[in-house]
């Protein structure tokens, strides 16, 4: 905890909760769901864009999961069309390829 008693990284411990509840087993999604919503929200709370992007290309996996292209192709492309550089990076790759993907589903 820093100083003001609010939890650091927040983001990362909801996005890997969710990641985790996912590979608990298939009922979880729902739970998953709140968590990437909830690490979403906290990295734009805090201006942590890097983190946005993790959570919201978690969340836009599950959501293609279920069906949900759309949803999830918008909410990725918002975040991902933000970033001006650092298209080298792992998670920028790893969204990119996920849009591509999301692209070609109706």
């Amino acid at each position: 905890m820093s100083r003001t008693g609010s939890i650091i990284n927040g983001p990362g411990l909801y996005r890997s909760k969710g990641e985790l509840l996912l590979m608990r087993d298939e009922f979880s999604a729902t739970q998953a769901e709140d968590c990437f919503w909830q690490a979403v929200e906290m990295a734009r709370k805090q201006s942590a864009k890097s983190w946005e992007l993790r959570a919201t290309t978690s969340l836009a996996r599950l959501l293609a999961r279920e069906d949900r292209n759309g949803e999830a192709r918008t909410m990725l492309a918002e975040i991902y069309n933000w970033f001006t550089e650092g298209f080298d990076t792992a998670d920028l790759k790893e969204a990119k390829a996920l849009l591509n993907e999301l692209s070609r589903c109706p």
